[in-house]
């Protein structure tokens, strides 16, 4: 399978595109405001102390304040008491990294419960002060309402090796699934290692030499050697160190482990991405290419027709069936319907052929559009436990490609799914739209009809009250078209009932639920 990085570059925008075999599978956004801060490390102030919630507000100098719960406080008691858990249970923490986040996983019961647990012995209050300076690093971007999440407990992604200065453990992607090799990365590290920081080797540091390692150490080491000597120098609510930019957070952890080739617009980045590459993967041959073509890149690799339709809510099947995914504030809910899918034999194989090629539109989808959180996947209703049993069968399957962590729940007796995938940033359709100015984010508006008989309502609910011999309704031009066409017989009725003229006045800039009533004296 080819698979193809395009970058298309802007000035204060940047556009990275997965293709695979010409499809694009997922894309990221940056652009420069507080929705692509993941990853950076600010020192903050302590705004506001949350007793109730055990959190607190902290400034980082932007407009919303970050916010961090009691658990995302590094305590040195804590931190003690970590150590020694770890050392008491021989505890090894299987991870993973992907482009803006640490994702933990494979953990046992007891340990994951015992690390929520690090701070029950303080409360937010013993740990924080209004007016504290701490240095944070941001672990998810703003979305929505909500301000950024932001944590003391740094980590600094390299090519190979994740650094965890506040936390002494060792961890291994479980992508790295044989055990020789587990064995041999992780005593390797112990004799290398000359501090007590925590490190995490990523995918693709199997097969890696002991140079690498120690190359790799001396890095990461470095880089948080210069935060630290930074932030003492930094005044609070400011950058102390930026992330990578998306460009280059697709070169080291897409390029050459999920992509085989980069092609950039811009010969400037382009020739930053060969530094880029040199410095951090001299040993490493890969494929950069300089787009050079007069059309947008994105347009030339046909993406940004792809990338509008991820941000339609129906998305239409090869059958003629169709899915609805409708994005809510606390989960998205996903439909699949037949549409004009009729089938060749019998219902239930028609229903069965339209909900698995759904199965395999959705987990594309939901890759595509980054949608995370809850997702309730609302399948057509099936009969026979078989297909139920094949449906979930590929379902599970085709999620096995989402890098991000997902859980998929047993169909239900509805014949619904439940799951959930980690969410880091914001989805395509929060990056790219806003609520309608319209309908403000609704929806749906009232149809002219039912607009008419809320005018004739509040006609008769004032008319007692207006002195005057004569109305004047104020509209949009499509209600004041219906007013004077099939709606004519509300007007008409009224002004038999009261005996007195409506004047009904086309008004271009109102709203289309926008009117007003006035009372005048004609002589």
């Amino acid at each position: 399978m080819l698979k193809e990085l395009v970058v298309n570059t802007a000035p204060h925008e940047t556009r990275v595109a997965l293709l695979e075999n010409g499809t694009i599978v997922e894309v990221f956004i940056e652009r420069e405001d507080e929705t692509s801060i993941a990853g950076n490390i600010y020192k903050g102030r302590v705004q506001r102390v949350l007793p109730g919630m055990q959190a607190a507000f902290v400034d980082i100098g932007f407009d919303q304040a970050a916010f961090i719960y009691v658990d995302d406080v590094l305590d040195t008691a804590s931190h003690k008491m970590y150590q020694k858990f770890e050392q008491d249970n021989d505890v090894e923490t299987d991870t993973e990294s992907n482009d803006e986040d640490i994702e933990t996983t494979d953990m046992a019961d007891n340990y994951t419960s015992w690390k929520a647990s690090l701070n029950q012995g303080c409360s937010i209050e013993e740990l924080l002060i209004e007016g504290q300076e701490i240095l944070v690093q941001v672990a998810k971007s703003s979305i929505g309402t909500k301000g950024p999440r932001i944590t003391t407990h740094i980590s600094l992604a390299g090519r190979y090796m994740v650094l965890m200065p506040t936390v002494d453990h060792i961890g291994i992607s479980k992508r790295i699934e044989n055990d020789t090799e587990r064995t041999r990365l992780k005593e390797l590290l112990v004799a290398i290692r000359k501090n007590k920081f925590g490190y995490i080797f990523r995918t693709q540091a199997q097969g890696i030499d002991e140079d690498t390692i120690k190359k790799e150490i001396d890095f990461l080491t470095k880089t948080w050697e210069d935060i630290l000597a930074k932030s003492e120098t930094t005044s609070a609510t400011s950058l102390v160190y930026k992330d990578l930019t998306v460009t280059f957070r697709a070169v080291r952890d897409l390029l050459a482990n999920e992509a085989d080739k980069l092609i950039i617009d811009s010969k400037e980045e382009y020739e930053n991405v060969q530094n880029f590459l040199k410095r951090l993967m001299p040993d490493v041959k890969l494929s950069v290419e300089l787009y050079r073509g007069r059309e947008s890149i994105f347009d030339a690799y046909n993406i940004e027709g792809d990338v509008a339709r991820a941000l339609k809510k129906k998305v239409w099947l090869k059958s003629g069936g169709y899915i609805v995914i409708e994005q809510t504030e606390a989960l998205v809910a996903i439909d699949v319907n037949t549409g004009r899918y009729v089938g060749k034999h019998n219902f239930d194989e028609t229903i069965l052929k339209t909900n698995l090629e759904a199965v395999k539109e959705i987990a594309y989808q939901i890759r595509l559009r980054n949608i995370g959180g809850i997702i309730i996947l609302d399948f057509i209703d099936m009969k026979k436990e078989q297909h139920k049993k094949k449906v979930m069968a590929h379902m599970n399957e085709a999620m096995k490609k989402d890098k991000s962590q997902t859980n998929v729940l047993p169909l239900t007796e509805l014949g619904l799914v439940q799951m959930t995938r980690k969410r880091i940033r914001r989805n395509l359709t929060r990056t790219l739209c806003e609520p309608c100015f319209y309908c403000n984010g609704d929806g749906h508006l009232l149809s002219g009809k039912s607009l008419c008989h809320k005018i004739y309502r509040d006609l008769v609910s004032e008319a007692g009250d207006i002195m005057g011999n004569r109305f004047t309704v104020k509209v949009h031009p499509e209600i004041a078209q219906l007013l004077h066409g099939r709606e004519k017989h509300l007007i008409s009725s009224l002004e038999k009932q009261f005996s007195k003229p409506i004047a009904i006045y086309p008004e271009p800039h109102y709203h289309i639920e926008e009117y007003h009533i006035f009372e005048s004296l004609v002589k």
